[in-house]
């Protein structure tokens, strides 16, 4: 059994967890992350969701120092980031991220990040990158053993949609990595032009007694 200690002011935690979907939520202004997910936690899908007005929205993998997350595997889709994010849309530790069918409605710092060697499929999401600052989607950080360890990373993007000088940076020399998906997981995934209306009803449904949500 794994102890873990009190929550530290994020939205959603998930710990130690497999099979776990999170979705249709509205998240914003929160004492830490929106999401975390940690600690050996796989299997894991964040769809449909609408994350604004944050600093560091979404953690995949515990710790640098936290092998265990090698194995994490995550697919973040049908969701809107937006407006006045800063950061961690999201940041990968260790594992896998199939960021898929998303919409970026700018973003300061950077959209996606990570460390410890992660493998990044981004497919088909709409980067619309900020009038002013940064238009670079990946991150850059400056500890210069992080760089070297960078050349292990591998972020690809695929059929990736970028507006206003939005741009993506992939690893040099890598395939794109599937997210092994079992036929019962698989779906369709959308063209990214299609995304302002695809994600229209991301966040917390507007449901009324006797009307369809």
């Amino acid at each position: 059994m794994m102890v873990v200690g009190e929550t530290d002011g994020d939205a959603i935690r998930v710990v130690a967890s497999t099979k776990v979907w999170i979705d249709h939520n509205t998240l914003f202004k929160c004492a830490d992350g929106l999401i975390d997910v940690t600690l050996g936690s796989t299997n894991i899908t964040i769809s449909n969701n609408w994350f604004r007005d944050h600093d560091k929205v979404m953690l995949l993998g515990h710790a640098d120092d936290f092998q265990a997350d090698k194995d994490m595997k995550v697919t973040v889709v049908f969701n809107h980031f937006g407006p006045n994010c800063n950061q961690r849309m999201p940041r990968v530790r260790w594992g896998y991220a199939h960021i898929v069918n998303n919409l970026y409605q700018g973003w300061e710092n950077y959209a996606i990040g990570g460390s410890r060697n992660p493998s990044v499929k981004s497919e088909a999401n709409l980067f619309i990158a900020p009038k002013t600052g940064n238009k670079e989607i990946i991150s850059r950080i400056d500890n210069i053993e992080v760089q070297l360890e960078k050349k292990s990373w591998n972020f690809q993007s695929v059929r990736d949609y970028f507006e206003n000088g939005a741009c993506f940076k992939s690893s040099e020399g890598q395939a794109v990595i599937k997210p092994a998906y079992t036929n019962g997981q698989t779906f369709q995934v959308a063209d990214a032009r299609a995304l302002r209306s695809l994600t229209r009803s991301a966040g917390a449904l507007r449901c009324r007694q006797g009307w369809a949500c």
